[in-house]
């Protein structure tokens, strides 16, 4: 089984203003340093992707600047869109894709969410494609099913070679910002499940088929905290977290950066 190196994202989604938002990159980059055992990177709203970035590269930081959401169209006539290379000119490099947010508050559908996803492969982003069932899904139990179908129409025509800059995570609608949680098992269970459908329904197995699914990282979104992200990360299939509300607190966060260095 090959070492996935973990990694970790920061969504800060429709949080933090100029001066804070510049203050917490700062704080998380002084006080985790640690970039050669976790990439890192961090996800602010979009009028502070500049002033970020630039505070992460003026500290000398491994943490990458990330971006929550983009159009498709190279630019246009579509008001209020960012386009890939408006991201590219202030310093993105990976790209959110199919946050739950993104699909049942603003209503994306699977079709932009692939269309999205291979967008920004062929722009030369990484990507952190999301994907997750909600509760009555889960009571249903329609998990795998759900996680297995996001994947796989999500990752439709992405070719072999791209998907060294695609990480999935797995994000269990029910558990954000909610308090709850899945168990260290249940994300275990559905990240194995999600890795079978990349090596056996995406490439239809083989031995390339292995290595692709063995190779993909596949990150852990739901109530992410210091408290238990070590016990999490310690499951075989869970490589580092999306991290939300905790990742909003420098100490929290680098908490959750060191439980994922010690995977290694």
């Amino acid at each position: 089984m090959p070492t996935r190196k973990p990694f970790v994202g920061g969504n800060w989604k429709m949080n933090q203003h100029g001066a804070e938002a510049v203050a917490l990159a700062e704080a998380v980059a002084k006080k985790f340093t640690a970039t050669d055992k976790v990439d890192v990177a961090v996800f602010p709203a979009f009028p502070y992707l500049a002033p970020v970035g630039q505070a992460l590269a003026k500290a000398g930081s491994g943490i990458k600047l990330g971006a929550q959401d983009f159009y498709v169209e190279p630019n246009g006539a579509f008001t209020g869109e960012v386009s890939l290379s408006m991201l590219k000119d202030v310093g993105v490099k990976v790209v959110l894709v199919g946050h739950s947010e993104r699909r049942h508050v603003i209503g994306e559908t699977d079709v932009l969410i692939n269309r999205k996803v291979r967008a920004a492969l062929d722009g030369g982003f990484e990507v952190i494609l999301c994907v997750g069932e909600k509760l009555e899904q889960r009571e249903a139990g329609m998990t795998d099913c759900v996680n297995m179908a996001q994947t796989l129409y999500g990752l439709g025509g992405v070719k072999p070679e791209q998907m060294a800059r695609i990480t999935i995570a797995y994000e269990p609608v029910w558990a954000i910002g909610t308090g709850k949680n899945a168990t260290p098992i249940d994300a275990q269970s559905a990240h194995w499940r999600i890795r079978d459908a990349v090596k056996y329904g995406v490439f239809t197995g083989g031995e390339k088929g292995e290595s692709i699914g063995n190779a993909v990282r596949i990150q852990y979104g739901g109530s992410v905290k210091g408290s238990n992200a070590a016990e999490l990360f310690a499951q075989p299939d869970v490589d580092g977290g999306l991290i939300g509300g905790a990742s909003l607190k420098a100490d929290e966060f680098v908490a959750i950066l060191d439980a994922a260095a010690k995977k290694q």
